[in-house]
């Protein structure tokens, strides 16, 4: 098999509510097997994104943020020259800018990186989404897949 093109890393914890919508979206898209492509799911910690990313042409993060005013369930396309500081929105203490800075130094990022985030509206613990974020899973994947199409090269997945 060869080396994939691009690669989709749902961050987050299934057992934190929302923060588990990043690997239901990597699990949905998972299920696609689309050719080139690897899916893969994070806890957000900067040294595990760098391996996953490494070499590769894209990178599509999915990950749960908190924003202000917060409107649970929404999903945007967030380029990374526009990601809040380290840790402000991710919710996870280390976030990917702390990665992007970390890749950076050490020449390890990928050729494009597109974060898809989806508000959340709870982070306690416990298994499961919130109905307003749950219902996000198919629109964030759709935009994963956007985002496949948008970057592809001709001979490449253009579903």
């Amino acid at each position: 098999m060869s080396e994939p093109w691009a690669v989709i890393i749902g961050v987050g914890n299934e057992y934190r509510g929302d923060d588990g919508v990043g690997p239901a979206v990597a699990q949905r898209l998972e299920t696609l097997g689309i050719p080139g492509v690897s899916v893969t799911v994070s806890d957000g910690e900067p040294t595990s994104l760098l391996e996953i990313w490494t070499g590769v042409e894209l990178a599509v993060v999915v990950d749960a943020i908190r924003s202000e005013p917060a409107v649970a369930g929404r999903v945007r396309s967030i380029g990374v020259d526009v990601l809040p500081r380290p840790g402000a929105a991710s919710s996870h203490s280390l976030g990917i800018q702390d990665a992007l800075l970390l890749g950076r130094a050490l020449g390890r990022l990928p050729g494009e990186l597109v974060v898809i985030a989806v508000d959340v509206a709870c982070l306690d613990s416990g298994v499961g989404l919130s109905e307003p974020v749950a219902a996000a899973v198919p629109l964030a994947a759709e935009a994963v897949l956007r985002e496949l199409r948008r970057a592809a090269p001709t001979s490449r997945y253009r579903k």
